[in-house]
């Protein structure tokens, strides 16, 4: 599938990343069925991610279990997770990891329409100038774990901490080194996600007055 380019968007940085939205969780507080399906705006929520990160990656994929056919009009790859159980998102991460044809995986959730358009180049440039094999994205002085940028190559030891037990992102990446790129949260938090009926109703509005889809 081809991707229009982003201006600020290195070709390296493109050609190199592949990105996949997680879509796995059972989102509880929404009530339960596919967050990112919910409507925003009069659209999918997952329309508002994919329209935001698509560009900036050589290939996209959603991360979800279950029938992938409620994903077919998005022409994605949907890669279930590989490990049984669901053991949480690192779970989609790995799975990311292990079907990846690129170097690098960049990561966002399903249910966060605002991301930054240059996500993926500041993540990549993050992880260069601290010399850590990670990078994830922070705002207003919060880390935001599962919107990261991995390494291919460190697939199998993510597979053996899930396996040994391990379910937190910041405490696995910490071992191994994770560089931050911080954005600011004003005039609106570029990684406001919506896990409620009001938060999406919240975002519905951050899209009305502050005309920032897509």
């Amino acid at each position: 599938m081809s991707r229009k380019r982003v201006p600020g968007i290195g070709a390296r940085t493109v050609t190199e990343s592949f990105g996949v939205i997680l879509a796995g969780g059972l989102a509880r507080r929404m009530g339960g069925g596919d967050k990112p399906l919910r409507l925003l705006a009069g659209r999918p929520m997952l329309d508002h991610v994919i329209a935001r990160i698509g560009p900036q990656c050589a290939a996209l994929a959603i991360n979800a279990n279950g029938d992938p056919a409620r994903f077919a009009a998005y022409g994605l790859a949907v890669l279930p997770d590989t490990l049984p159980d669901h053991p949480g998102p690192l779970a989609g991460i790995l799975a990311a990891m292990e079907t990846s044809p690129l170097p690098w995986v960049i990561t966002v959730p399903g249910d966060s329409p605002f991301l930054p358009l240059d996500l993926v180049a500041r993540l990549h440039a993050a992880r260069e100038a601290a010399g850590t094999p990670m990078a994830c994205a922070a705002s207003g002085g919060f880390t935001h774990p599962p919107i990261a940028l991995w390494p291919r190559e460190l697939a199998a030891a993510l597979r053996a901490a899930i396996t040994a037990g391990e379910r937190k992102i910041d405490r696995w990446t910490a071992r191994h080194g994770v560089a931050v790129a911080e954005w600011p949260d004003a005039p609106h938090d570029p990684f406001f996600n919506a896990n409620t009926p009001e938060e999406l109703a919240e975002a519905a509005l951050l899209l009305l007055r502050q005309g920032v889809w897509p």
